[in-house]
């Protein structure tokens, strides 16, 4: 089976930018600023500029967004999200993730950081251990109340202000201010934990999309996430049908396809070598497979972007 590592992501470089936001006169965060006051490994913006559209996509940063005002339409893996105002989302490396329908009214922020980037300033951090939203099996959309929120966008201010300032140890100081909002969010993440009252069949569905959409270049069996799961795969089979209308088996080649995506979108890579590293056993295959859920061919897939890196 092909590995999640060999695929291509977006990294923090001057070249990823474009795929993210428009050309803007905005001074917030990252935008316009001077490559002086840059720092590796981080970045923060606005949502002025940011293109409403984008995905199917990989990254190989960690990110939170904050949204303030208006709405937007979010997907991790194979999750649907529906996000208003005073919500998070967060997405870890690797994920396949997209967004859509954002309303004209959003208002927001959005931060991106290497996994290495608060090194140093606390003992070592497994991000996914320390901040629950940062692990496929958690909840990736938070809820927060007014004085949360407040408190979040107080330290993007300061984080903002530093950018922009020759202090010293004002790197030190955004890696504090950003771990410090990443608590205040797992705060707020455990404040509302309690409250989790899912149905047993919709926490399965749930768990069983997380999984898939972790696992899914190495396992492409409903047999194997049922195993995962402690059920039997008639039983997930039919929880999923009865939950979401759709089988289980659909929900695994819905991630293979958006994978797919992400690599005619941003590779060179031929149809036969997708295919192969999809692990297809013959490009035939992969086009039909393709054709099949989308409607076109992976050739017009690819017509649609005009360069690819």
């Amino acid at each position: 089976m092909p590995s999640s590592n060999s695929l291509p992501t977006h990294h923090l470089d001057p070249f990823h930018k474009e795929r993210h936001r428009t050309s803007t006169n905005a001074i917030f965060g990252y935008n316009n600023l001077a490559v002086q006051y840059q720092i590796p490994g981080f970045e923060l913006y606005s949502s002025e500029g940011m293109i409403p559209d984008y995905g199917p996509a990989k990254s190989t940063f960690y990110r939170v967004g904050i949204v303030l005002k208006g709405s937007i339409h979010m997907k991790l893996g194979l999750e649907h999200f529906d996000v208003g105002p005073l919500s998070l989302t967060f997405s870890i490396p690797g994920q396949v993730h997209s967004k859509s329908n954002a309303s004209p009214d959003i208002f927001g922020y959005y931060i991106l950081f290497s996994s290495t980037f608060l090194e140093g300033i606390l003992p070592p951090l497994n991000l996914s251990t320390e901040f629950p939203f940062y692990d496929y099996s958690c909840s990736q959309l938070l809820q927060c109340n007014e004085q949360e929120i407040n408190e979040i966008v107080s330290f993007i201010e300061k984080i903002d202000a530093e950018l922009k300032s020759d202090s010293s140890g004002k790197v030190t100081a955004i890696k504090m201010y950003l771990y410090l909002l990443l608590l205040t969010a797992k705060r707020s993440y455990e404040r509302q934990l309690p409250h989790n009252n899912l149905k047993p069949a919709t926490h399965i569905v749930t768990q069983f999309h997380k999984l898939v959409s972790q696992h899914f270049l190495q396992y492409r069996q409903v047999s194997d996430y049922a195993r995962m799961l402690h059920v039997t795969p008639n039983h997930l089979n039919r929880v999923v049908k009865n939950t979401t209308n759709r089988t289980a088996s659909d929900a695994i080649q819905e991630m293979l396809v958006q994978e797919a995506k992400v690599l005619l979108q941003n590779t060179a890579l031929s149809i036969s070598e997708i295919s192969y590293q999809l692990d297809f056993s013959e490009p035939a295959a992969f086009n039909h497979f393709f054709r099949k859920l989308t409607g076109g061919t992976p050739l017009s897939y690819r017509s649609m972007f005009a360069t690819v890196v």
